[in-house]
Parts: structure tokens; sequence; C-alpha cells
């Protein structure tokens, strides 16, 4: 792969449109731009990150979190960006300097697709078709459709978002940058071709993965019917290693405060990422800062880690930038980097899966969210199938008509179905759930 033809900001639907720009912003601004005040960006403040929505303390939700990764990503983005321009000065008057925004765009819309409730919201619609009432479709759906229902996965349902034009929207969905469309796809292949229920765009999307990948010139791995899959987009790369960052060491200050890790804990974990040399030298600072105050500890003990993770990643990519752009390196950045910060970053990773992820408040916010969306999925699926029905009519008249959710085309309908759904916010979804089902009446 090459980087002048890897960064572009031709726009997707928009190929061969003349545009008048009234201000000064980069395509890679407007892009950014379009994210920040976009509805679905605006919904992540009300969807669950790990933790239940914040009550007397306030932990993170999926909008802190994106704008944290976007921030992690910035610099990521133009550390790398100028490394590259002062090994190669002709670099300087391309698009090259704008890596570090669109890795910030990319990460700003990382997690648009997730549906409510998190993994427990995606599982929810995926067994719905295994394991639930759904199961019977599999016979009048085709296999690729099949495949994507069952695998839903948060990662290809915001390229989805992005790309797909919804009834009443523009031609190419958000009309974004090529370069920042690939650099949200992690598994650039579609779900019948995963392995690991792991993939990167829905089989109605593929086409534009595939003119962004042309366009691009990202090389296709394996063109075998069933098997198809790409090479991974450089900048994919850095977008993923801000989510690891962020939201592992997040989740241990989060923790902190809502006492699942104690202080020395939390201390011993952050501190684990430095030598003895570096240990002594924060503790320094933090006394030479006069800090007395835990949280104020705990907090500027995150920052040096975040800031010591994120060299680290740059220094990875750096030292194998030959084969991210052959596309042959293996793994994330965060699996590459050097064995002290490794070794931490896995211990705290094994923490988190045994102390936090497995907490009360999670899987209780687990559990309710699932029945919650099982619920949604059966009613909405059912009105579909009868759409002649009084109470199937009555919930389809609450969809809102960008969702083609009356299409002659059961794949088509089912798509809506799941677009209305995933697109809830936890409260919003909760709110349905009780009305729907006679739990709770609209207050006039």
């Amino acid at each position: 792969m090459d980087w002048q033809q890897l960064i572009s900001n031709c726009r997707l639907g928009q190929e061969h449109r003349h545009l008048e720009r009234h201000d000064d912003r980069t395509e890679f601004k407007r892009d950014y731009d379009r994210l920040i005040f976009s509805a679905p960006f605006r919904r992540l403040q009300n969807k669950t990150q790990v933790f239940p929505l914040p009550g007397s303390i306030f932990v993170h939700n999926r909008l802190t979190h994106s704008l944290e990764v976007a921030s992690v990503g910035m610099s990521l983005g133009n550390d790398i960006a100028r490394h590259l321009c002062t090994r190669n000065r002709d670099f300087i008057d391309t698009l090259i300097p704008e890596i570090g925004q669109i890795v910030a765009t990319a990460c700003l819309a990382h997690d648009l697709g997730n549906p409510p409730f998190g993994h427990s919201g995606e599982k929810a619609i995926q067994t719905f078709f295994t394991e639930g009432k759904g199961a019977y479709l599999k016979e009048q759906v085709s296999p690729e459709f099949w495949s994507d229902i069952t695998c839903f996965d948060g990662n290809a349902n915001a390229f989805r978002l992005l790309t797909h034009s919804f009834k009443g929207r523009r031609q190419g969905g958000f009309a974004m940058t090529y370069s920042t469309l690939a650099s949200i796809v992690k598994y650039p292949f579609p779900s019948y071709a995963s392995t690991k229920k792991k993939f990167g765009f829905f089989a109605t999307e593929r086409t534009h993965y595939e003119a962004v990948a042309a366009q691009l010139g990202i090389p296709q791995l394996s063109a075998e019917p069933g098997q198809e899959r790409w090479a991974r987009y450089p900048l994919v790369y850095l977008v993923e290693a801000a989510d690891d960052i962020c939201y592992e060491i997040m989740d241990l200050e989060d923790a902190y405060k809502l006492k699942i890790l104690t202080y020395d804990e939390t201390m011993e974990l952050m501190l684990s990422f430095f030598d003895e040399t570096g240990q002594k030298r924060i503790t320094g600072r933090i006394s030479d800062e006069q800090l007395t105050d835990p949280n104020e500890k705990i907090q500027y003990l995150r920052a040096c880690v975040i800031g010591k993770l994120e060299n680290e990643c740059v220094r990875t990519f750096i030292d194998h930038e030959a084969e991210i752009l052959a596309g042959t390196f293996q793994g994330a950045l965060i699996d590459n980097i050097a064995e002290q910060q490794r070794e931490a970053y896995r211990r705290c990773t094994q923490i988190s899966r045994a102390r936090i992820y497995r907490s009360q408040p999670v899987l209780d916010v687990e559990l309710s969210g699932y029945r919650i969306m099982a619920t949604l999925m059966e009613l909405m699926v059912e009105a579909i199938e009868h759409p002649e029905r009084y109470y199937s009519q009555q919930l389809i008249g609450r969809v809102s008509s960008q969702y083609d959710i009356e299409s002659p085309s059961l794949e088509t309908r089912l798509m809506a179905v799941i677009d209305y759904i995933s697109g809830m916010t936890d409260v919003y979804a909760l709110d349905v759930y009780q009305k729907i089902c006679g739990i709770s009446l609209p207050i006039i």
C-alpha cells in the first residue's frame, strides 16, 4: 500500500460532484463535524459503556468514551504523520499531515453502531435468530443475510450507519471520505467469510467497501467466493490502539470510583506499566504537585499510563510500518508493545474480566438489557411478518419513516427492524419496552 494513495478526501456517493465550499475546513475536518452534530453520535450519551448509566457517581458512557478515544487517536495519528513527514519531506504538502484528524474522526465513529446495552444487546439480536422465535426465518432469507443477522456486530453496523442511504438521506449515507470510512473497518471482510463471528460490513454494504478499497489501493487478500477478505487499512491499527488504551485504563478508574477496586489495587496496577525509575519519577511528581486527594492521584497516574501506552503504540507502528503496508502485520499494536507494558496491560485485562466485567452491576444491566432487546425483537419481527393484525399496525406506526419497514422484501423489513432497535438508546429501549408490554403508560 502507498501512503499517498491511502489518504484520500474523495467522498462516498459524491465522487463526481463539484462541491462549493464556503470555509477553509479540510474535508476530514468536515467529517469530524458531521459526526459531532449527528443524531447517532448524540445518542451515544445514553448508551452504556461498561457500567450502568450514572447515578450519584459519574462513570463513562459511549459518548465520553468515544471523545476520549478520539483524543488519544488524534495524538497517535499526529505522531505518525510527523514521523512520515520527517522521513519524506515531499509528504508535507500532501494530505499525509491530516492523518491525526482522520484517526480522531474514525475514533468518534467506532462505537456508532453499538446497540443498547452493548454486547448484551448484540447477543439478544443474534440469539433471537439462532435460539429464539426467529429461527424459522432461516429458510426464507439468503445465506449471506442469515450470516449477517445471526452474527450481528456493532462494528459492521457502524459502517452501515455511515454508508447506507436510509429513506430521506443523501446518496452514500453520511457521504464520508474514503479514508475515514476505511479507518473504522477493523475486520475487512463480510460476515460469511468470518471464522470468529467478527466482521467489518454487512452484505448490503459490501459494494461500498469494495469501492473504498479500490480507491485507496487496499489489496484483496482472498477473492475466493465465501472467503473474500482485504488487508487492514493502516490507520485502523491506530483507531484500535486508541480504543484499547482508553477502555482498559478508563475502566480501571471507573472501577475504583465504584469501589470495585481499592485505591492500593488501582495504584499498583497503573504503576506496573513503568520500571522502577519511572515509578519513582511519577510518585515524585505527585508529591511535587502536592496531590493529596486519592482521586486526583489516580487521575494523574491514569494520564501517565495513557501517555506511556500511546508512545509505545507509535513506536510499534513505526517499527512494523513495512509489514503494515504489506498487509502482513499480525495482531493489534497493543499486542506488540514492549514486554513490561504488554504484561502490565495483560494483567489489567485479566483483572477487568474477573472483577469488573463480571461484577453485579454489570451483570444486572446485561440481564435486563438482554430481556428488553429480545422482547423488542420478538414483537417487532412478528409485526412485520403479520402487518395485517391490529397490534402489528400499532407497532409499525411507532417506527420512523427513515426505516423501510413496509418494504415488499422480507430481508429489507428485517434489517429495518434491526436498524430501528439497534439505534435506540438504553433509556429509550427501556421506555418502549415498558409501554408496549403494558408495564407503564405515557403521561399526556
